[in-house]
């Protein structure tokens, strides 16, 4: 039995994440619309609350919300779990869910699992084991989201939504490596066309290159680089190409269209919109290029200072439960917290695997990291809502 839990042991928290593993749920470009997504989440997890008799219900995006603890009591703690992964790439043995011998420490091996399963995993033990307590005093919420790849706030903007509030503390469930992550730059992307004019290119007189245009793009992208701001804590805003393709694929062609794509990295408090309408001033061509830029999907930024409320709750709960306390980073990535923390809540993201594993092909997490973070959840969530 894992210490401080009441009805799971850490065999069946194994065995879980096993399951959860070889269910796919991978990326494609139906992105959270995924019949394998939405199937994951109801035949594959659901199962595991209905079976202990916990009411959830489903919102328009298809993302699961469970709940326990007093109806007209204010929402304490959220855990937000993720479903989809990263696409099987060249992984061999995907979805096996193998449990496998690492320098002598049991790991869980599959694609997601070090990202986004365990932490699931782990955060829905803690949640199913207080839920059956009886004894809450306030209010706890899980919800497994059908997003996890897709670099937007949709699934979340949703799921708050059909919620109905916005919960006081959140935790990400992702992997940290067991650190609690204080906070990430936002992001946001856009899309630019540049049009000109296709013609033989024996003759680019009579054509408009739209590969002069990309140059020029390009030089006024790096020189607005150079005047971004910097968080001394998660680094510099960053604008940067990270597609270019244009038209017409055919020999001897002078190309008449260009398609862009830039990535704005955002600090905490910047505007997404208001930094899309900026750029939209400042990456223009001369006529007769034609330009056209589209706000594509973003993700807002957040930090939070290390000795923060929300952050010596997590470390003396997690001390009380006899367990080291958590070391804290920040992170490159942009997820949700940055969401839950612009609609008022205390967020971190923390959770067991190593982001180092994240889209590898060998992706895997120790037993005793997945074991830890989940008496860790409880222990948290304990001392919140009991």
């Amino acid at each position: 039995m894992m210490q401080d839990f009441t009805t799971l042991d850490s065999q069946t928290l194994i065995d879980w994440t096993r399951r959860i593993a070889r269910l796919p749920s991978e990326q494609t470009g139906l992105m959270e619309a995924d019949p394998a997504i939405l199937s994951f989440i109801r035949d594959g997890v659901a199962p595991l609350l209905a079976a202990r008799g916990i009411t959830l219900h489903y919102d328009r995006m298809g993302n699961l919300i469970a709940e326990a603890g007093p109806e007209d009591g204010a929402l304490e703690l959220a855990f937000f779990a993720y479903a989809m992964t990263h696409p099987r790439s060249t992984m061999p043995a995907p979805f096996e869910g193998e449990l496998l011998e690492g320098d002598g420490t049991p790991e869980i091996r599959g694609r997601g699992v070090s990202e986004q399963k365990a932490s699931l995993t782990a955060t829905l033990a803690a949640f199913l084991d207080l839920a059956a307590s009886g004894a809450l005093r306030h209010r706890l919420a899980w919800l497994l989201l059908t997003a996890g790849e897709t670099g937007r706030h949709d699934a979340i903007t949703a799921a708050l939504q059909a919620l109905g509030t916005v919960p006081r503390r959140a935790i990400v469930a992702i992997g940290t490596n067991g650190l609690i992550s204080l906070g990430n730059r936002g992001r946001q992307d856009m899309q630019m066309t540049i049009e000109g004019r296709a013609c033989h290119s024996s003759t680019p007189w009579l054509g408009v290159d739209v590969t002069r245009g990309v140059r020029l793009v390009l030089e006024q992208a790096e020189r607005i680089g150079t005047t971004l701001g910097r968080d001394p804590l998660l680094g510099p805003a960053t604008l940067i190409c990270t597609a270019i393709r244009t038209t017409p694929e055919a020999t001897h062609t002078v190309q008449s269209v260009a398609h862009l794509t830039f990535d704005r990295r955002l600090l905490p408090g910047e505007d997404p919109q208001a930094v899309f309408e900026g750029l939209r001033g400042q990456l223009t061509l001369p006529e007769p290029l034609l330009t056209r830029l589209e706000r594509g999907p973003f993700m807002h930024g957040c930090r939070m200072e290390a000795d923060a409320p929300f952050v010596r709750i997590i470390r003396d709960a997690v001390s009380g439960a006899g367990l080291p306390s958590p070391g804290t980073y920040h992170s490159d990535g942009a997820l949700d917290a940055g969401y839950l923390t612009h609609r008022g809540a205390e967020a971190v993201m923390w959770g067991p695997g190593h982001p180092s594993q994240f889209h590898t092909d060998d992706e895997r997490v120790p037993v005793p990291d997945l074991l830890a973070m989940a008496r860790g959840y409880r222990a948290v969530a304990a001392g919140l809502v009991l």
